[in-house]
């Protein structure tokens, strides 16, 4: 085997055939300028690969790599010591400021960057604005002027009744005032807040005329919002379905065992006809709740401005 024609015999001791001197590239493509660091490591590896190579044989090598003598190998100019010092120190000194930017910088302004990098070129993500809560929890809020008002019945064993005013509740759970039977707030128009609110039990003990009694104390001008929790007709007397007829219900002497029912009515003036003041449902064994009472709700608006 030959190298640039000359006998293996002469300098292959390795048993390595490097290639041609001319190989398959073109002069232009053999002599590309290279970097510092990769003139330095391919010297040192022809260095110790081709050391019996002829100087005349690889002389035409060396010059790819500026470099005129194959002596220059062994002593390299200073110059390029000097270059690769400062490429080191260089080097270091990037290391260095790296770790003590690291150190020093906020663990969660180095996580929030990285996030931030990673969403470049990510198509934004379009979100609907949340709602603004109205009083009340009402889809819309009531216009200036008017009172907002929301009756929910109780559902099933566990959700009680909940009486609200100008997003304030009257009866609930949270205050610890709301019962089984007919529960009762009673508001001070002109000032919109409340002035007294009962729960009457209408499925043990004799509550229905305590009930009348209590409506009837109501002052003027007050209104009245009424709810039902559980059962609220079993006891309920004829005398105070009357009662609550002349404050405008259409629905008292329909209610049922464990009928739900929400009434909203005024004492001494007479409310819009516009506005929702009475619902009622009557449960079912085939209900969600097994016969429970289910849920039932009115709300609305009333303007300020009636008496």
């Amino acid at each position: 085997m030959t190298y640039g024609g000359e006998s293996k015999g002469n300098y292959g001791k390795r048993n390595r055939t490097p290639a041609s001197p001319s190989g398959d590239l073109s002069p232009s493509q053999r002599c590309q300028p290279r970097s510092l660091l990769s003139n330095l490591v391919l010297a040192e590896w022809i260095r110790e690969e081709l050391q019996d190579i002829p100087q005349d044989v690889i002389s035409s090598r060396y010059k790819c790599f500026g470099i005129a003598d194959s002596r220059d190998l062994v002593n390299p100019a200073p110059s390029d010591l000097v270059k690769l010092g400062g490429l080191l120190l260089t080097w270091l000194a990037a290391w260095y400021l790296g770790c003590l930017f690291a150190a020093f910088m906020p663990k969660k302004a180095i996580t929030t960057s990285i996030a931030n990098l990673q969403g470049i070129g990510r198509k934004p993500v379009l979100r609907a604005p949340v709602p603004k809560r109205q009083k009340c929890d009402h889809w819309s809020p009531c216009s200036p002027g008017n009172y907002a008002y929301r009756i929910l019945s109780g559902g099933g064993k566990v959700k009680l009744a909940k009486i609200c005013f100008e997003d304030d509740l009257l009866i609930s759970e949270e205050k610890g005032n709301v019962g089984r039977g007919i529960n009762i707030a009673v508001v001070n128009y002109k000032t919109g807040k409340v002035t007294s609110a009962k729960y009457f039990d209408m499925w043990e003990g004799e509550h229905s005329g305590e009930m009348v009694t209590f409506i009837k104390n109501a002052p003027e001008g007050s209104l009245l919002l009424m709810v039902t929790h559980d059962d609220g007709s079993t006891w309920l007397k004829n005398d105070a379905k009357k009662l609550i007829e002349e404050l405008g219900s259409k629905e008292v002497w329909n209610m049922k065992f464990r009928s739900s029912w929400a009434f909203i009515a005024a004492k001494g003036f007479k409310l819009p006809d516009n506005i929702q003041k009475e619902k009622i449902n009557h449960s079912g064994k085939s209900n969600r709740y097994g016969g429970w009472p289910a849920e039932i709700q009115i709300e609305g608006c009333i303007p300020r401005n009636l008496i």
